[in-house]
């Protein structure tokens, strides 16, 4: 298998990953609000925060409001990490890998871009982004299941599960990075009574309310639903299972080198996170390395998958 293709499918699998994640993202924001009483605010700024694109949009707009936030989320084609700029990216990288893969899947990846790029506007109020949002959910989660039903579990699978995994724990980790601002010594007494929807909120944008209810058996407390989303082996969208997944996928690709002694270092390193005892500006702290430590780890791989292209 060619390095061109291997990375081809791993940034493929970690665009469409990216999409299904950012209209998760404003997909939980848009029903925190709508499940807070009026007069209980809170800014849209800080999607922008947890995604480091507040310089990026400031330069185009003047007002971190709802309708300019998700715009430029979600449809604007000069922002990179935008929705469309991912499904843009990922059906460019499907295009040229499409040898490799189902047809089924490259129709599904064709037909989500289509949608989006011809109507741009169906995000411009709240009813109608509801519905741009879950078809779009739909679609990503669709394609995956393509993948895995169609596709032989071999080299090229192994390489979309691997980027799909690393871009989940990253995502995974900046959804836990919003939460950790609700948890801010900050916020108002009147925030304070309604912790419990904000917590609920980013469980289902993880679609592990259901699992932490069955495993936790106890109500929704942050500081347990920070600790059950990093650490539990066993939930599909935690940070520690993610890892596993991708120590998973090293472990069985050739020429792996020091990876998979990168990769344990990274899980002892999550398993050592005590969130019921870290403050939150220490949670924070925590989260921002994390992500940097995940940034590291794509580096890792690339320079020793992906930088043979020059070679073949």
């Amino acid at each position: 298998m060619l390095s061109r293709s291997a990375e081809r499918l791993y940034w493929l699998a970690r665009y469409m990953e990216r999409t299904e994640n950012m209209a998760k993202l404003v997909s939980v924001y848009m029903n925190l609000l709508m499940d807070l009483p009026r007069g209980v605010e809170m800014g849209w700024q800080q999607l922008l925060r947890i995604n480091g694109s507040e310089a990026e949009f400031y330069e185009k707009y003047k007002v971190a409001n709802e309708r300019n936030v998700t715009r430029f989320m979600l449809t604007d084609a000069s922002y990179s990490s935008s929705l469309f700029s991912s499904l843009t990216s990922a059906r460019e990288n499907i295009r040229t890998t499409r040898e490799l893969l189902p047809d089924e899947a490259w129709e599904q990846v064709n037909e989500m871009y289509l949608f989006t790029k011809n109507d741009p506007e169906a995000v411009s109020n709240r009813r109608s982004r509801v519905l741009f949002l879950k078809k779009i959910i739909e679609g990503c989660q669709r394609f995956s299941g393509l993948l895995s039903g169609y596709m032989s579990h071999n080299h090229p699978y192994r390489f979309i599960r691997l980027g799909r995994n690393l871009e989940r724990a990253d995502m995974t980790s900046r959804i836990l990075d919003l939460a950790s601002l609700l948890l801010a010594e900050s916020r108002s007494d009147e925030l304070r009574q309604y912790e419990t929807i904000l917590w609920i909120n980013i469980l289902t944008a993880l679609n592990a309310l259901l699992m932490y209810r069955q495993h936790m058996r106890s109500r929704v407390k942050g500081d347990d639903v920070l600790s059950y989303l990093l650490l539990d082996k066993n939930l599909p969208r935690s940070v520690a299972r993610c890892l596993l997944e991708v120590s998973d996928c090293i472990n069985e690709l050739p020429n792996n080198d020091a990876l998979p002694d990168r990769v344990v270092e990274l899980e002892d390193y999550v398993q050592d996170i005590d969130t019921h005892q870290a403050t939150q500006l220490q949670l924070r702290a925590i989260l921002d390395d994390l992500q940097n430590k995940l940034g590291g780890l794509h580096g890792h791989i690339a320079d020793n998958w992906f930088s043979r292209i020059a070679a073949e």
